[in-house]
């Protein structure tokens, strides 16, 4: 039996690509292609691929040069290099904003124009008085989570149009967006997914991540909508939706919250993500695979087709009887 063919490394010598440097993609060039052997106690750490790659930054020194394993590459294409555009103008936003921070001041619960401390008011809870211990061991966990890594993953300004118009129409307006979706959001991600392997920018192991990311997506989405996603004016909504779901006639019996609400809800947990990510033990490698990718997502989601075909542009008035009581359970 023939043995089987080496694999033939994803990028070539000459080749332009885009290189991630902590949390920036930029323009390079590979001047050398390295086979990763087995025993190389320089790389044992690396299980993704069978080669490193020596790249030059354009525009940087040749003392820049660096040895990278190619999970950090990406194929130069007019995606990735409007993702590395969109990294760079949210790292700029952030800058800027921390330079403007003032100081620290006594602390106040706040929220985003989308009105989320409304939807999180069941871990907002004042601790008991007198209670010193318990109070200094949540300062502690507290210091804990402000020393993790900052996640930011960009959100391009429709979006954020969209998080205000969807919060001013239930908040405000009190309307409703009408269930189920025509275009839930187990459908987006499952788009969003053919569509970025469709661009041919992806190797195996790519393709492998983004299938993790939009299956971890749903699971967050399914475990998450009740608790964390909706407006005080929608749960009576849910509760009717939840009540559908476990009668085994309705058409609704056998599906997921995912294929049920759509993409207004799937931009509250796109734009929830960061603080769900601080929360957990992921590593830095990992947190920056997955911001990578849902900066991608938020990038294809803004564009004109994706906001017409996803997005309601009108919401449903549930008539005086449910406001009432929605008024009556408060």
């Amino acid at each position: 039996m023939a043995p089987a063919p080496e694999p033939e490394p994803s990028y070539r010598k000459d080749e332009k690509v885009y290189c991630f440097h902590h949390e920036l993609l930029y323009e390079a060039k590979v001047i050398e292609v390295q086979a990763v052997k087995a025993d190389d106690k320089s790389d044992k750490n690396d299980k993704k691929s069978g080669w490193q790659y020596k790249i030059h930054y354009k525009g940087w020194k040749n003392t820049w040069d660096d040895w990278v394993s190619e999970d950090r590459l990406r194929k130069l294409s007019p995606e990735n290099r409007e993702l590395s555009n969109n990294l760079r103008h949210e790292m700029l936003l952030q800058q800027r904003a921390a330079r403007a921070q003032p100081l620290p001041a006594k602390k106040k619960a706040h929220g985003s124009a989308r009105g989320s401390e409304e939807r999180q008011t069941s871990v907002s809870a004042a601790a008991p008085r007198g209670q010193k211990r318990m109070r200094d061991n949540d300062i502690e966990k507290e210091e804990v989570f402000q020393n993790k890594r900052a996640v930011r993953i960009y959100m391009p300004d429709r979006l954020k149009s969209l998080l205000v118009d969807d919060w001013e129409n239930i908040t405000k307006s009190l309307q409703l967006v009408q269930l189920p979706s025509t275009k839930p959001a187990a459908t987006i991600l499952d788009e969003y997914s053919a569509w970025a392997v469709s661009t041919g920018n992806r190797n195996n192991t790519e393709t492998d991540i983004l299938e993790e990311v939009v299956a971890g997506l749903k699971e967050y989405f399914n475990k998450s909508l009740g608790r964390l996603l909706l407006y005080r004016f929608e749960r009576e909504q849910f509760f009717d939706i939840y009540t559908r779901m476990e009668q085994p006639t309705d058409e609704l019996a056998g599906k997921t919250l995912a294929e049920i609400y759509g993409g207004e809800h799937l931009l509250r947990l796109l734009v929830s993500m960061p603080e769900l990510i601080a929360q957990t033990n992921m590593d830095v490698q990992a947190v920056n695979r997955l911001r990578e990718e849902l900066s991608g997502m938020t990038t294809w989601l803004a564009k004109e087709p994706q906001v017409n075909a996803y997005f309601a542009s009108v919401y449903e008035s549930p008539g005086q009887a449910y406001i009432d009581k929605v008024k009556s359970s408060t």
